[in-house]
């Protein structure tokens, strides 16, 4: 199977959603299964050279969005030797079979329980040596060239991350950066300073105000694909065991900062994105819901319950104020919530 051209095969159809998990019809399941499987090797021999990165997938239940994700990986990486494991916390759906049988070249590595996705990673970098990691959803399709050009912005010692530039199954670009939800940045979020004063809303990363073609440093980024100095890995302690899935990226990217390491985001690496996807199997049709609670208790872990509370009821004032129902509710059970 070659590298596709457009964001996703042009056989494949897929429902790009903001908040929703993508979703793929049964014709495109049977389009993706019945395409023979690309057999090429890695072209680095990486028995020869030493890797420069170890590529962890981590897979539940995500068969079709798995292959695509692990053929891109052998399409993308023609100039750069690397390791690939895959992470697999219990599939169902012969994910792991998969693997097994069609990407032997691949690692596997089968859990005796579901990891979630920091503690996936850290137990792969427990046992690899590489100079870097790179965390990976299943749901993921590196365009090539892709992981060499997040290492070039990496030649900089002082970066500790690197994020690529999300890329939605209809073509637009995933907001994916984001700065940390602090109560002076929820207070000008909603009272809409942004709206005022010019440049505000691309400072502040705001959905549909920041610039995505820009080059910088932001406070974190989704860790959809996420390449990652192992040093500065190291230093930050890995993800937290305690965010099992869900703002163990915020978390990651405080404590990169707090360790004084930067994390980059680069537009021209493009991955592709099937959003929500891989947490559709854990949570369902609304894993924002989830998503907004894990922030809210990494808030508390990390800030104190005063603060938790201060934020969520900013949220839902902001909320009300937009008459936004179904994000009231979500923030209402911020101010519930306990760490």
């Amino acid at each position: 199977m070659t590298a596709p051209s457009g964001p996703f095969p042009d056989d494949l159809v897929l429902t790009p959603v903001s908040r929703w998990p993508t979703t793929l019809r049964c014709d495109s399941v049977r389009t993706v299964l019945d395409t023979p499987i690309d057999r090429r090797l890695p072209p680095v021999d990486c028995t020869a050279v030493r890797p420069q990165a170890s590529i962890v997938v981590v897979t539940i239940d995500g068969l079709v969005f798995s292959r695509l994700c692990l053929e891109s990986i052998l399409a993308c990486c023609a100039s750069v030797p690397f390791e690939l494991i895959v992470v697999d916390n219990g599939s169902t759906d012969g994910s792991a079979a998969l693997v097994r049988d069609e990407f032997p070249w691949a690692s596997l590595a089968e859990p005796d329980e579901n990891l979630g996705y920091g503690r996936a990673v850290n137990s792969v970098a427990e046992r690899t040596s590489t100079p870097w990691l790179a965390a990976s959803n299943a749901d993921v399709e590196l365009t090539p060239g892709a992981l060499a050009r997040l290492l070039e912005v990496g030649s900089d010692a002082t970066v500790g991350a690197v994020a690529p530039q999300l890329i939605l199954p209809d073509g637009s670009t995933q907001h994916s950066v984001y700065d940390f939800p602090t109560l002076p940045y929820l207070l000008a979020f909603n009272a809409g300073l942004y709206r005022a004063i010019p440049g505000l809303g691309d400072r502040m990363l705001l959905e549909g105000h920041w610039d995505s073609s820009r080059p910088r440093d932001v406070p974190w980024a989704v860790a959809a694909f996420l390449l990652l100095r192992r040093t500065a890995f190291d230093a930050a302690g890995g993800f937290d065991p305690q965010q099992w899935m869900y703002a163990e990226d915020v978390d990651l990217g405080w404590r990169l900062g707090r360790a004084g390491w930067r994390t980059r985001y680069e537009p021209s690496a493009r991955v592709r994105h099937a959003h929500g996807a891989a947490a559709r199997q854990a949570f369902g049709s609304r894993p924002y819901r989830r998503w907004m609670e894990a922030t809210y208790d990494w808030i508390e872990r990390r800030r104190g319950r005063s603060r938790r509370i201060a934020a969520a009821l900013l949220n839902v004032a902001g909320a009300v104020a937009r008459r936004d129902r179904e994000w009231t509710r979500v923030h209402m059970r911020g101010l519930q919530r306990r760490a």
